[in-house]
């Protein structure tokens, strides 16, 4: 008899049952008998909280790392899921998918890497600017994280959040994702490639729970900066919108679309005012 795999959340680096002890159990979607295939540890407020706090703790590290630092780093989760390209599969397959389209999945979660991985160098040349001003002054803007980032994960669990948490990470930011509510067995496997990827702790937190009771209380914590809303249902997004404005969050849906040019929403630009010389 083979031993039932409890699936855990993955915070601060560690992973870790939820403080409620919530367990769910996910069962096959194929099987006439509703076979169960794992457990998963289901995420309460007080784990939402702790991930905040872990992302917190980690995000002035990971901001001062050089970017070309992020991006090999960004690249070796590439490497990673790669390497787990077969399990990875594996795991879709068992949650219903055909294995042309987990093929497909983990392929497009592997290039959504590779890609933002090239770009952490290059967002200062394409969101930053040299200002023209009157005066004997040298104007310069360049973008900086904006903190800690709230991510609704879409329904795809590998390509959806490739698309929405590689961006928040290539900047700079850290991030609390709530993963794929359809797709827990694929979302938070993919926290393990976290976990062996040179990602320091605290800078990916990986929560799986019911996202009408989380997603609310991720948009009212005042210490998260930005919120993505791309896997919120439309009826939760808006309420989550209204709510980030109440604690002026910012708060956006790309929907795994994010380009260079729109990572600025999880930026902040700093203008320095220098001397010029004559």
């Amino acid at each position: 008899m083979n031993e039932m795999k409890t699936y855990k959340l993955y915070v601060g680096g560690a992973f870790v049952r939820s403080e409620s002890g919530r367990v769910t159990s996910v069962t096959s979607v194929t099987s006439d008998d509703g076979e169960v295939l794992a457990r998963v540890a289901t995420a309460s407020r007080k784990d939402l909280r702790d991930a905040v706090v872990a992302a917190r703790g980690a995000q002035p590290a990971w901001a001062s790392a050089t970017p070309y630092l992020r991006g090999q780093i960004l690249y070796r989760v590439a490497e990673m899921l790669d390497g787990r390209r077969t399990s990875a599969a594996d795991e879709l397959v068992r949650s219903g998918w055909s294995k042309a389209d987990a093929a497909v999945e983990v392929d497009a979660a592997i290039d959504t890497w590779v890609w933002w991985a090239g770009w952490a160098d290059k967002l200062t040349q394409v969101l930053g600017s040299v200002n023209p001003v009157a005066g004997p002054f040298l104007n310069v803007s360049t973008p900086e994280p904006v903190g800690v980032v709230g991510v609704v994960a879409a329904d795809r669990p590998l390509a959806d959040l490739a698309g929405v948490l590689a961006p928040v990470l290539c900047g700079g930011n850290t991030a609390v994702v709530l993963a794929s509510a359809a797709h827990p067995l694929a979302a938070l496997s993919f926290a393990e490639v976290l976990a062996t990827s040179d990602v320091p702790g605290g800078v990916a937190n990986v929560l799986w729970g019911d996202v009408g009771e989380l997603a609310p209380w991720l948009a009212d914590h005042a210490d998260v900066d930005a919120i993505d809303v791309s896997g919120a249902p439309d009826g939760l997004r808006c309420d989550l919108v209204e709510r980030s404005a109440g604690n002026l969050k910012r708060c956006a849906a790309t929907s795994g679309l994010r380009r260079p040019q729109t990572a600025g929403e999880f930026l902040d630009l700093k203008t320095v005012w220098h001397p010029a010389r004559v």
